[in-house]
């Protein structure tokens, strides 16, 4: 996983975890998605518990997006857009997750940045984009929605389906 320059190995984050007392720790893959059981505790939180334990121990901020497996599988089965646009589109649906549920006036003011070669969509607390092409050529301003919508992180929609998959499947 790499934040903000920093790099922290599958085996260390695991171990990070399982220090605050988290149960059936799995890394997936080398991008800091980390699958994991707790106690019945407000994602709120835990977000809360997870960043603070992860600054003490690494030495630097780590932002948390927090998800129960059921927003995953709810996140993994949505279709934001039609099949024939993501299959016509040269780039990889992207999934960003937010902290909060963005208020009226900021999805709006987001979704007027969409063009038909950058489509966007939300979800409760995501922002979906199908970019035409590869990221790097896309124009969407991605700090103006920063800007609008706060810390975010990304994924390909595939990753979370994958995750899905593999750690909720009904």
């Amino acid at each position: 996983m790499n934040v903000g320059g920093h790099r922290i190995k599958n085996d260390e984050l695991r171990s990070q975890f399982e220090a605050m007392d988290f149960r059936d720790v799995s890394i997936f893959r080398a991008s800091g998605n980390v699958v994991f059981t707790a106690e019945r505790e407000p994602l709120a939180e835990m977000t809360v518990r997870i960043e603070a334990g992860l600054a003490e121990s690494l030495g630097y901020e780590v932002p948390t997006f927090l998800r129960a497996d059921s927003e995953v599988r709810v996140i993994a089965a949505f279709e934001p857009f039609a099949p024939a646009q993501v299959h016509a589109s040269a780039g990889r649906l992207q999934v960003a997750m937010l902290s909060t549920q963005p208020v009226a006036r900021a999805r709006s003011d987001v979704l007027a940045l969409a063009t038909d070669q950058d489509r966007l969509a939300f979800g409760v607390r995501e922002l979906y984009w199908l970019p035409s092409g590869g990221m790097m050529d896309s124009a969407l301003d991605l700090k103006a929605i920063g800007a609008l919508l706060g810390p975010m992180t990304t994924r390909t929609k595939n990753t979370v389906e994958q995750i899905a998959s593999k750690h909720f499947a009904n």
